[in-house]
């Protein structure tokens, strides 16, 4: 499935190059007004920060929500008290575009982060051109070596990553070209099938000083408080905020 989506998403990326090459993309990036720093929203406190998702479907449930206004939504977020928002660009899959973060980018003052699947140059540069402060780094998608390149390309051009990983030696490749702010996703991206736990029996690996984010398997306040007494500084959510009230959702969540 990772796989899948990583290829989708590549295809996807060289269409849009074919119509806006590289260079002017780049050309953008650099004429952004420069990146929010994330470091201090989403820094260790008393108490748990989100980053709240603007997402529109999932492959594992389908359809979640139309969200014909997403900048409105990101507001809300904003309002609520929200640290970051996180805006699923994938087409493919989620129903996210660009064109969301850049509507999101002109409403909120809030760090966003590019959620999808990077694999290239080009996507990291769209990222900056439309106005992300961080894009997300899924180590199991990526080699060594291109993990490297599309981690350093990143804090080139402003911005942080978000390093989503899903075990020990992921988080060990993360930490290895200095990530600040590591990520364990509940969901495992080959088989979809969620693991509330791992991020508790990961959550050790990750040192001091780097941002712990719980990702995935959040449907109530509850589960926000079993990462939290996991030790996570952040939870990223998305589905339960889409499909219900955002606001009466988020201020619960940040109640725990």
């Amino acid at each position: 499935m990772l796989r899948d989506l990583v290829a989708g998403a590549a295809h996807d990326a060289a269409t849009r190059r074919e119509h806006r090459g590289y260079a002017e993309v780049e050309a953008a990036a650099v004429a952004r007004t420069p990146a929010l720093d994330p470091l201090d929203a989403l820094a260790p406190a008393d108490r748990v920060k989100i980053i709240a998702e603007i997402k529109r479907a999932s492959p594992s449930r389908g359809p979640l929500a139309d969200i014909a206004d997403p900048a409105a939504l990101a507001v809300s977020y904003q309002n609520g008290g929200a640290s970051a928002i996180s805006v699923l660009t994938d087409a493919r899959n989620f129903g996210g575009s660009l064109a969301d973060l850049e509507l999101v980018r002109d409403s909120v003052s809030l760090p966003l982060l590019r959620k999808d699947f990077i694999s290239e140059p080009y996507q990291v540069l769209e990222a900056r051109a439309a106005g992300a402060d961080l894009v997300l780094l899924i180590v199991a998608a990526l080699d060594q070596t291109t993990l490297a390149e599309l981690y350093t390309l990143t804090t080139d051009f402003g911005m942080n990553a978000l390093l989503e990983t899903h075990s020990a030696d992921e988080i060990d490749r993360a930490l290895q070209i200095g990530a600040g702010i590591i990520g364990v996703n509940a969901r495992n991206l080959n088989t979809f099938e969620l693991d509330q736990d791992l991020f508790a029996s990961l959550a050790d690996h990750i040192p001091s000083g780097v941002i712990r984010v719980a990702e995935s398997a959040v449907k109530s306040a509850e589960d926000v408080a079993h990462y939290r007494r996991a030790g996570a500084d952040v939870v990223l959510v998305g589905e339960a905020l889409v499909t219900g009230d955002p606001v009466l959702t988020l201020a619960g969540f940040l109640a725990v």
